[in-house]
């Protein structure tokens, strides 16, 4: 059975600085028609920066939207022209989060957070034989950097304290891949 739908028409409801909105007029597999709402975002990137001694350097920041402060790793939005290429768009924010410079950069996977509305995709990265030098955040970016070890990750996600989806997804991917 095919399950594509084919969009007959859409109009964008709004246009921002991050996301584009709108509303497309779909033809389902058995041939009735269906509106579909469209999140359009430029996609990002995760970074679960790993050191020598098995902590991972998390940043605390207040999501605005959620009305709270969340622990996640490093991440970001892939700005103009870094589509082509999101590890340097992840090198970019790993540095600028939290000043570091990785030896070793390992590609996690990508992962689609709510396929259902977005068209954003996360590449997830594994950072290790870190350098650091001095974060340099965006201007409107306020962020507390914490080195956390790997397995109290692992157990504050399991126990339902860190619920970040890219934070959630690149820490389980990277203990099943470093075999932790």
């Amino acid at each position: 059975m095919d399950l594509t739908e084919r969009k007959l028409s859409g109009r964008e409801v709004y246009h921002g600085r991050i996301v584009n909105v709108h509303m497309d007029e779909v033809l389902l597999p058995n041939g009735r028609q269906a509106q579909r709402e469209v999140v359009e975002h430029p996609g990002g990137v995760v970074i679960l920066p790993l050191d020598e001694r098995m902590q991972v350097l998390t940043v605390t920041q207040y999501r605005y939207p959620l009305g709270m402060a969340m622990t996640e790793l490093p991440a970001g939005k892939l700005e103009a022209g870094e589509k082509a290429d999101p590890a340097a768009a992840a090198l970019r924010e790993l540095h600028e989060e939290i000043g570091a410079v990785p030896g070793s950069f390992i590609p996690l996977g990508v992962l689609h957070s709510s396929p259902g509305i977005f068209t954003e995709t996360l590449y997830l990265y594994l950072a290790r034989d870190l350098k650091f030098d001095h974060p340099d955040p965006d201007e409107d970016e306020f962020l507390k950097i914490e080195r956390v070890p790997f397995d109290t990750l692992v157990q504050r996600i399991m126990d339902g304290e860190i619920t970040d989806a890219k934070t959630v997804a690149a820490v389980l991917k990277a203990k099943v891949r470093l075999h932790l």
